[in-house]
């Protein structure tokens, strides 16, 4: 929480030095009371009653003052809120290592799952498009509110081939580029891959150049080391590369996530949508402060009365 003038939080310390000044005046009513002789007889016939009731206005005033001075001070609170025209680029790695079964049911259908649920997640107004790859860049979809058709995208890839990382940046950067001179929204890619670059152009190079097109690039290592694909020739080792992934979010400027499972890998998609397809935002909290502060001062009005009356 934070606020606009917070310089008047400093009438605070008014609130302690009122509950002291009560205090010397309640212990100097009872020094000075009255004594009377048939004290007794009266405190038989009286009703009892604890005797903190009769402090209750006193602490709901301070309490109202306190949030009231809150008030004045015009807190904020850091909201999320969805963010207008942003678009992602899902880059999806669909090269032979991805048929591996280390990440249940395989790693490209875990990725999928994901991805998928992705689209599900992230605001209606974020549009989404999709890169997916191998030896090259075999589908690009422009970014789009149309969930279908990234689905499609995704829903029709299969793993074979090599590992192009850097030429799919480059298609998802030139996707993300406006049309027709639009004006450039907030954009993002989003790149998972279990491997490193077995062909075309040089990762971080691509991702350098997505720092230079403020597009971050937030990078998804999946697999174990111990996942393996069966070829002609037996087994092969495809163990992911989290190194070379994270290199290419720091060039960009992104972050680098490394899972071993569809669970965790569901997990991390659904953080990078909170984060792609929100923005932290102020907002003045002051209503409900007054409202809390208002609601307190009745309170000890209503029971101040009350008290009162009760008085012969």
């Amino acid at each position: 929480m934070s606020f606009q003038t917070p310089l008047l939080l400093l009438c605070l310390a008014a609130v302690p030095l009122a509950i002291v000044a009560y205090a010397i005046a309640q212990r100097r009513a009872r020094r000075y009371a009255v004594r009377f002789p048939a004290t007794a007889t009266v405190a038989a016939v009286l009703p009892r009653t604890p005797g903190w009731r009769r402090h209750v206005p006193v602490a709901l005033f301070a309490a109202a003052l306190a949030i009231l001075i809150v008030a004045l001070s015009r807190p904020e609170a850091t909201v999320a809120v969805p963010v207008e025209e942003a678009s992602v680029m899902l880059v999806t790695d669909s090269s032979g290592s991805m048929r591996a079964a280390d990440v249940q049911p395989s790693r490209l259908d875990a990725a999928r799952g994901a991805a998928e649920k992705f689209l599900d997640d992230v605001p209606d107004q974020v549009k989404a498009g999709v890169v997916g790859f191998s030896d090259t860049p075999g589908t690009v979809i422009r970014p789009t509110v149309d969930r279908k058709e990234a689905r499609n995208a995704l829903d029709q890839l299969s793993a074979d081939g090599g590992t192009a990382t850097g030429d799919a940046l480059l298609a998802a950067l030139d996707a993300l580029k406006p049309e027709n001179g639009a004006r450039k929204s907030p954009s993002a890619i989003v790149l998972l891959s279990d491997g490193a670059r077995t062909a075309g152009a040089d990762p971080v190079a691509a991702a350098q150049a997505a720092r230079k097109a403020r597009v971050p690039v937030y990078t998804v290592s999946l697999g174990t080391q111990d996942g393996t694909v069966e070829t002609p020739r037996g087994a092969l080792s495809v163990p992911p590369d989290p190194e070379a992934m994270a290199a290419v979010a720091k060039a960009s400027g992104g972050k680098s996530f490394s899972v071993d499972d569809g669970d965790e890998l569901s997990a991390v998609y659904e953080r990078l949508g909170s984060q792609i397809g929100t923005k932290d935002e102020k907002r003045e909290i002051t209503v409900a402060f007054t409202a809390a502060g208002a609601a307190l001062l009745a309170l000890a009005l209503v029971s101040s009365s009350r008290r009162f009356a009760r008085l012969p």
